[in-house]
């Protein structure tokens, strides 16, 4: 995506879609970033796209799909900072590793991690079995590197109550706040979540219908 004034705070910036993702959220939008084996656009393309709009752009944002399943990740970091340009990451957080490797290196400028549920909720809403300690872990790496971050959750209200979300930011480091991301229903990858929007619409219009007769 050439420009966006939404996705990496205070920064005009691109952002670049990885591919492949190693869960399976049913509330998810990018669906088509799923698979690892799909088409995609060589890095270095990718970076002479960027060169030729650096001064237009102060950062890039590398979302996914997954980024930190991509081997060549901080290589590609490093090429964007090469450029003058600050990096933003969004992650699922399962890749601690990763992201204190991208920390040491100092390839990271933000970073936003998505809290799926609290920790008895993770595999319904990722979709795959998950280990909260290692969750667990890159919300300890995320607090302690030093780097602007933030910590959201998409409120999927037909999955997560209000009590699971302040379950959520309870378990978030001191000074640390959730950030509540809006629900696209309409582009989900469950069927069932689509419709409970079909069925929102509907709704909403048979209101509309009644207010204007």
């Amino acid at each position: 995506m050439p420009f966006s004034l939404c996705d990496f705070p205070s920064h005009p910036a691109a952002v670049v879609f990885a591919q492949g993702c190693n869960f399976r959220c049913p509330f998810c939008h990018n669906g088509g970033l799923l698979a690892m084996t799909a088409g995609s656009i060589p890095p270095a393309e990718v970076l002479d796209r960027l060169a030729r709009r650096r001064d237009l752009l102060h950062g890039v944002v590398v979302s996914g799909g997954e980024p930190c399943l991509q081997p060549d990740l901080a290589a590609f970091c490093a090429s964007v900072k090469a450029l003058g340009l600050a990096v933003k990451l969004d992650t699922n957080g399962s890749r601690p590793s990763v992201l204190r490797d991208l920390f040491a290196r100092r390839l990271v400028d933000y970073v936003a991690m998505d809290v799926k549920a609290p920790p008895r909720l993770y595999a319904k809403l990722a979709g795959v079995d998950v280990e909260w300690d290692v969750i667990q872990e890159s919300i300890r790496v995320l607090a302690a590197c030093g780097v602007p971050h933030q910590f959201r959750t998409t409120v999927v209200e037909a999955i997560l109550s209000d009590e699971d979300l302040e379950e959520i930011a309870g378990l978030l480091p001191p000074g640390d706040r959730l950030v509540r991301q809006v629900f696209r229903p309409d582009l989900a990858r469950d069927p069932l979540l689509r419709s409970v929007a079909v069925a929102e619409i509907k709704t909403q219009r048979r209101i509309e219908h009644v207010h204007s007769a």
